[in-house]
């Protein structure tokens, strides 16, 4: 039985002291150190369980092109109904695809299915955060650690491999479904979606002789090189669909509207941001309760210690926001809708999102 025992500050606490807290810290770290200096397309060793999962989002992008846009694009700068439907899809199904790749007991195919179908947005409010990334994150180190079906070996493959496929899924989904950021500053100003492609990627250019952070600011080396980098990845996606007013994208920097991120750049070397990066998010996703008020908990991933199930609770206060908590963390909140700078992209230009 999954539930969501994480709700009030008390529960923070003992969420970020927990054994599982501490395993998927741990589990984050070893797939980073485990891609310093490979780029996406480094010959890494891809076995048949990583394959599998590799099929498994195949199906995911099939779901997609099963449920397209039947509404008018204009009438709304907010998420698309339609993913509604995919997303009932992916809950409907996953169940019998991941038992496909894992032979395990009924609870445990029902808690990897909840980590798998939460990886891909909120429902309701058709929005996607880093909570929801974190999901896809539990989903790979429930195969990995509790279940053993995947092994040290196959790191480098999960992160160059799996989630970067992972990724350019959900690029299809923000950009298919309008998905909303989870938060008026998505990621705390990384990025309106994601934040693992920034620690990872960092770790993918730790050693690299020449490019060094500031020159992330050149468009024609991010234009170049965005496929075989995942934090160029970010970058491009950003540059892509951010705009300014009156001003061309040549006169536009990083400055202009992700400060945060313009000043990570500013470090002397890949390394301190690599570092840097971890302590982020162990503050800023795994630490801050609008994000892990949602995390799933069951038989592969326990509760912590000293909480309870407050589904009910955290329905209420997913509606009204009425904590205390939710009322000190202003734009942070699981209920502030905010429009997809796709949905303005594509509602600004008049033609689909390229």
């Amino acid at each position: 039985m999954l539930s969501k025992n994480i709700v009030l500050k008390d529960d923070l606490e003992k969420w970020t002291s927990s054994a599982s807290y501490n395993s998927i810290v741990q589990y984050i770290l070893l797939l980073q150190n485990s891609v310093i200096g490979l780029a996406n397309d480094a010959n890494v060793v891809v076995l048949p369980k990583v394959q599998q999962i590799e099929e498994l989002l195949a199906k995911v992008d099939q779901t997609i092109e099963k449920n397209p846009i039947v509404k008018d694009a204009a009438l709304s700068r907010f998420g698309k109904p339609e993913f509604r439907d995919f997303y009932d899809e992916i809950a409907a199904n996953c169940g019998q695809w991941i038992a496909e790749i894992v032979d395990t007991s009924a609870e445990n195919i029902e808690e990897l299915g909840g980590y798998f179908t939460e990886s891909w947005g909120n429902r309701t409010r058709i929005d996607y955060g880093s909570g929801h990334e974190l999901n896809f994150i539990a989903f790979l180190y429930c195969l990995n650690g509790p279940l053993g079906v995947l092994s040290a070996e196959d790191y480098p493959a999960i992160v160059l491999r799996v989630f970067t496929r992972y990724i350019a899924t959900m690029r299809r989904l923000q950009k298919t479904y309008w998905l909303e950021p989870a938060g008026s500053h998505g990621v705390w100003g990384l990025d309106d979606y994601h934040f693992l492609p920034f620690l990872f990627g960092a770790a993918q250019l730790a050693t690299h002789p020449h490019m060094k952070p500031t020159l992330v600011h050149n468009r024609e080396l991010v234009e170049c090189y965005w496929k075989k980098y995942m934090y160029l990845e970010c970058v491009h996606f950003i540059n892509s669909i951010k705009t300014v007013p009156g001003r061309s994208a040549e006169e536009v920097s990083l400055r202009w509207y992700l400060p945060m991120l313009d000043d990570i750049l500013a470090a002397k070397s890949w390394q301190k941001i690599c570092d840097g990066m971890v302590k982020m998010y162990k503050a800023e996703v795994l630490g801050k309760l609008p994000i892990v008020q949602h995390f799933l908990f069951g038989q592969l991933i326990p509760a912590p210690e000293g909480t309870s199930n407050h589904d009910q609770h955290e329905q209420t206060t997913d509606a009204c926001c009425s904590t205390t908590e939710h009322r000190n963390t202003w734009g942070d909140c699981c209920g502030i809708s905010i429009p997809s700078a796709i949905a303005a992209s594509q509602s600004t230009l008049g033609v689909p999102f390229d």
